[in-house]
């Protein structure tokens, strides 16, 4: 039961970590670092770099919460702590 119990820990941190490894690099890489050889790229008629900062990021914040929910959905299933 031990060893389940450190695989799940285990298998959450790795996915927290993966979640929050994206959440930095599209807030400080593309939002801050990449901007200006982003805005060489223009989306909808605004630069790549500045649309990021602005909405582009906010987009997949989103998008990062529905991923995880269903990631951890899995792996709550995974190792049968998941509820009915």
């Amino acid at each position: 039961m031990e060893k389940t119990a450190q695989a799940y820990w285990f298998a959450v941190l790795k996915l927290i970590a993966g979640v929050l490894a994206v959440w930095f690099v599209v807030s400080y890489g593309f939002g801050i670092i990449l901007a200006p050889a982003l805005n060489n790229i223009h989306l909808g008629g605004y630069p790549l770099g500045f649309w990021f900062c602005h909405q582009g990021s906010m987009y997949i914040f989103v998008a990062l919460i529905f991923i995880y929910a269903k990631l951890m959905g899995n792996l709550d299933k995974k190792f049968d702590v998941h509820e009915n």
